[in-house]
Parts: structure tokens; sequence; C-alpha cells
């Protein structure tokens, strides 16, 4: 099926009035009337190209990870994972108090825009950070839950900033929500250097792709890491 000639720079005008709007005026704004005013179209034009509002929410929300995407710096080889973890959390931090109705509408959500490019390649990046982590032995938790406790201690520092008065914003909560995340994910010192079992099962266990095992060996020596690690 061949689109109209001109739907993609439509499809853009209209989602980044709409981000406008919201970004402006508040979601309750954001309505197909006055977006398709902002955007110079007709209301069926935002029907034909997205289905409904709803449609036209995720795909702003998909613009919102774009932008938070392109703000993220990407160091592969940090001198200190634990103080990259810190500036990327602060990152995310970061752009949702700068971007407060667009996060609010990424994130209010536990589903919406999950699916898109943009929000999976920011998870990569999460996920490669949180892999450098446990390679250095400096995880304390399995990798998949030191994703979801970032993740989580991030949006909800937000949220609850957000749901504030101004005069109740204290900075020292914002800092003190970072602190209590990297207390629980890392290890005060590399497993690598001082080990345990648990620490030293995470850190080999970060490191098993790269091993000469085969699949079939890596499978059941990582459940006998993943053992030791829980165990831990």
């Amino acid at each position: 099926m061949h689109e109209e000639p001109g739907r993609e720079p439509i499809r853009v005008r209209v989602v980044e009035a709409a981000a406008d709007l919201l970004a402006r005026e508040g979601g309750d704004a954001v309505t197909t009337r006055a977006v398709a005013a902002a955007a110079g179209v007709q209301p069926p034009t935002i029907y034909r190209l997205f289905g409904d509002k709803d449609g036209l929410l995720d795909a702003v929300a998909e613009h919102g990870y774009t932008a938070f995407l392109a703000a993220k710096h990407v160091d592969t080889s940090p001198d200190d994972p634990v103080e990259d973890l810190r500036a990327g959390w602060d990152l995310a931090v970061e752009f949702g108090l700068a971007n407060p109705s667009l996060y609010a509408l990424m994130y209010g959500e536990p589903r919406r825009g999950t699916t898109s490019a943009a929000f999976q390649a920011g998870m990569r990046i999460l996920v490669e950070r949180i892999h450098r982590l446990a390679a250095g032995g400096w995880l304390r938790v399995d990798e998949r839950l030191a994703a979801s406790l970032i993740h989580a201690t991030a949006r909800g520092a937000v949220l609850t900033w957000l749901s504030l008065p101004e005069d109740r914003r204290d900075p020292a909560l914002l800092t003190a929500m970072r602190e209590a995340m990297v207390a629980a994910v890392t290890n005060e010192k590399s497993a690598v250097v001082d080990a345990g079992p648990a620490g030293a099962a995470r850190a080999l266990r970060a490191a098993l792709p790269e091993t000469t095992l085969s699949a079939g060996e890596r499978h059941l020596l990582g459940e006998w890491l993943d053992r030791i690690a829980a165990e831990g």
C-alpha cells in the first residue's frame, strides 16, 4: 500500500504540534481538534494517521523517547562504572523534570510506548551499563532486577517530585533516592578485587557469552552461577 504524498511530513507536523501543546498547556489541552488546528490539518487527518487520540498519544510518547535517547551519553568503557550509573540516572531524572507533561505521558501508563524502537534502544543502553557493572564485579543483584530497580527509582523520583507542591520539592529527595538505588544495586567494592561467592558468580556470569564453552555448557554453568548469586 502506497502512502499518500506528504504523509510522513504531515505525521511529523501533527506529532510535534501535539507535543508542543502538551508542553505549553498540559495533557487536557491535547484534543484532536486543538492538535489539528495547531498542525494546520483537518481533524479527520489525525484519525487517518493515528487511528484515534490514544494512537496520537502513543506517537507523542515515542517522540519523547526519541528525544530522551538523543540526550543520552554512551561511554562504553567508563573509568568508574558506578559513577557512570549515577550519571545515567541523573540524566533520566533531569529529562523528566525538564519535560513534566511529556514525562507523565511517557511513564504515567506502564505500557505506553514501550514497544517503540527508541524506548528499546534506551533500554539496551541501560542493560549494557548494568552488564559492565556485573563484568567488573560491582553488581549486588541479578542484572534483570538491577534494570528494574534503576528504571523504577528514576521514574518514581520524577513522578514523586512532580506530585509535590513547589515549596516541598527538596533536592535532597532526589539525591537520597539515587543513593538508595546505588546501594541496592552495587557493591561498595568490586567483588573481583574483594571476592565473595555471590559477587564473583555475577562477574563470571556476565563474562559467559565471551567464553569458548558450548551453548549447553554455558547454559548449565549459568544455572549454577545464578544459584550461587541468589544465595548471596
